[in-house]
């Protein structure tokens, strides 16, 4: 049971600093509101050394462009609520709330897809390390569930 709780608490960390990241984003894209995005845009393209015609660094520089202030502002709210979730759910896990185990299983499992998605048609090393991270997190929270199942029938079935 301890491993099991050290597990919890490990992945508790993981979904802390998800949200802790996510709140420094949602800060972040507070206090760019009102400057020009699209020349920090460039400068980040320009301080990574990278072509500023080539694909991605465009793409890039065009979406930050195209970024209004009420977006913006949107997006920072969306980066502060999705750190709300995570920083209860590592909450919920370090105290091994049952509902919490099934929250970090689901919302696990439903990122499997895209991620595998990414994997297939735009393979990158980061890619694979979060789709397999996500992949062990999801299957320890199905096997801490299942065995907490387990324990629970066999203590409720008559001898």
């Amino acid at each position: 049971m301890t491993s099991s709780k050290n597990g919890l608490k490990a992945i508790a960390l993981i979904e802390a600093f998800k949200g802790l990241m996510s709140l420094v984003v949602g800060f972040g894209i507070h206090v760019l509101a009102g400057e020009n995005l699209q020349k920090i845009a460039e400068s980040i393209v320009s301080h990574a050394h990278l072509n500023p015609a080539s694909h991605y660094p465009s793409v890039f520089i065009h979406a930050a462009s195209s970024i209004t202030d009420s977006n913006m502002t949107l997006i920072a709210l969306g980066a502060i609520a999705y750190s709300l979730v995570r920083f209860v759910e590592a909450y919920g896990l370090w105290k091994a709330f049952v509902w919490t185990e099934w929250f970090a299983l689901l919302s696990g499992a439903i990122y499997l897809p895209f991620e595998i998605y990414e994997i297939i048609f735009h393979p990158q090393i980061l890619t694979i390390c979060v789709f397999l991270l996500n992949v062990i997190v999801v299957c320890y929270m199905a096997s801490v569930l299942y065995s907490k199942r387990q324990k629970q029938a066999s203590s409720t079935s008559p001898p």
